[in-house]
């Protein structure tokens, strides 16, 4: 049995959740579900925030990248020092930290370009990412900050491994669905994070689908900084007092975003604050309410769209199990139950022991434990990669240290 820890800041970057969760290994080579034990949440300092905040506008030079690299390993590694402390336990008695750190870029693989490469293409490994079109991304963590002020092994940076051999790298929640979900049958899981994913799990996992269906929370949280100077609608009470507008929602649903081939994988850039401040601009006569309204509606109708259209037998499916920070938006879960077949249940992952709010650290965590025991932790099948992977870089503990000598004295 282990004990990990993961942590995970998202594309809503509306705080960092920290999670314990006991862990073992399965006789097929992979982690068996995860057991929860606690969690927590803390926000970004004040000053780091803003800082990174600016980073998704690029208005960050690249001294600036170079030390908030760092900053976010000691971020990370406060956090989770203080879930530490809070369950009274030693470093010594975690196995692992896992965190893929911040994301600030990501640019999915043209798939269709890919395809299209000859061999001779392919072979210059140079030209594949100096002239695209493979994936590239960007995360924000300094492992070694991480490991050294917590003294416990840290795995970072998962999704680079699946960009090697030309995968999305994302949706990362596929592999936690498949290790949760594998032995139920086939099962349809919805993550509302920043950003919105689906994963269609299946036991043999080369049949398993995944990809982002579009925005999860992020447009709303931009309007509500806009608009109410508040980070999130508590509640979804702001969208409670509105009615959707269709005008807004078909321009809404006209996104390029939409018209990718699959498998899809979107990023604040698709729908960052430049497009989110357009929409705010065009729609400006509206009131505050109808425009969280019809954000809600938007988010609802690209998850039950995308889902219909390429998911298989979709409308014989009878429960879609969801995480993330958005099932605590009530009017966002009823827009989604409307958009969906009748005959479909929409749940959250509580029901199967997972609280929604921690299921992306739980994921972190999970995946890096099976980083830690070296195992192909990828969906080829999904993410569209040439090849099984071991997602995650690891950055030893010091306590692990052989043939330490003396330190010299300061002077």
């Amino acid at each position: 049995m282990s004990l990990m820890i993961g942590l995970n800041s998202g594309t809503s970057f509306d705080g960092i959740d920290a999670v314990l969760i006991e862990i073992t290994m399965g006789a097929d080579g992979h982690p068996n579900p995860p057991k929860y034990i606690d969690g927590l949440s803390m926000q970004w300092p004040k000053e780091v925030q803003k800082v990174m905040l600016d980073t998704f506008a690029n208005k960050v030079d690249m001294e600036g990248l170079g030390r908030l690299n760092y900053v976010a390993g000691a971020v990370f590694a406060n956090v989770a020092n203080a879930l530490l402390d809070k369950l009274n336990l030693s470093p010594f008695e975690i196995d692992g930290i896992a965190v893929d750190g911040q994301t600030i870029y990501q640019e999915q693989p043209d798939h269709k370009k890919i395809n299209q490469m000859t061999d001779e293409e392919k072979s210059d490994l140079v030209g594949r990412w100096f002239n695209g079109p493979y994936p590239i991304c960007y995360q924000l963590v300094e492992s070694n900050v991480v490991a050294a002020h917590t003294n416990i092994t840290t795995i970072t940076h998962f999704r680079q491994a699946d960009h090697a051999f030309g995968g999305n790298g994302a949706p990362l929640m596929q592999y936690l669905d498949w290790v949760v979900f594998k032995n139920n049958g086939p099962t349809l899981t919805l993550n509302l994070g920043g950003i919105a994913n689906v994963q269609f799990v299946k036991k043999d996992r080369s049949q398993m689908i995944a990809f982002d269906t579009g925005p999860g929370n992020v447009l709303l949280d931009h309007a509500c900084r806009k608009l109410y100077n508040i980070s999130y609608d508590k509640g979804g009470r702001i969208a409670a007092e509105g009615q959707v507008n269709d005008e807004m929602l078909q321009e809404l649903m006209k996104h390029p975003y939409f018209e990718r081939e699959l498998p899809r994988s979107a990023w604040r850039n698709d729908f960052s604050s430049v497009y989110g401040d357009s929409i705010l601009e065009k729609f400006s006569h509206l009131s505050g309410e109808d425009i969280m309204a019809t954000f809600c509606a938007f988010t609802a109708k690209a998850i039950a769209k995308n889902a219909k259209d390429n998911i298989p037998s979709f409308e014989d499916i009878k429960v879609m199990i969801a995480s993330g920070g958005g099932v605590f938006n009530p009017v966002l879960m009823e827009y989604i139950q409307e958009e969906l077949p009748k005959g479909m249940r929409l749940t959250t992952s509580d029901e199967y022991g997972i609280p929604p709010q921690f299921k992306e650290a739980i994921k972190f965590a999970t995946i890096g434990y099976s980083t830690l025991h070296q195992v192909a932790n990828n969906i080829p099948g999904a993410s569209h990669a040439d090849n099984y992977a071991i997602m995650g870089k690891v950055a030893y503990a010091p306590r692990h240290a052989k043939a330490i000598g003396l330190l010299p004295k300061k002077k």
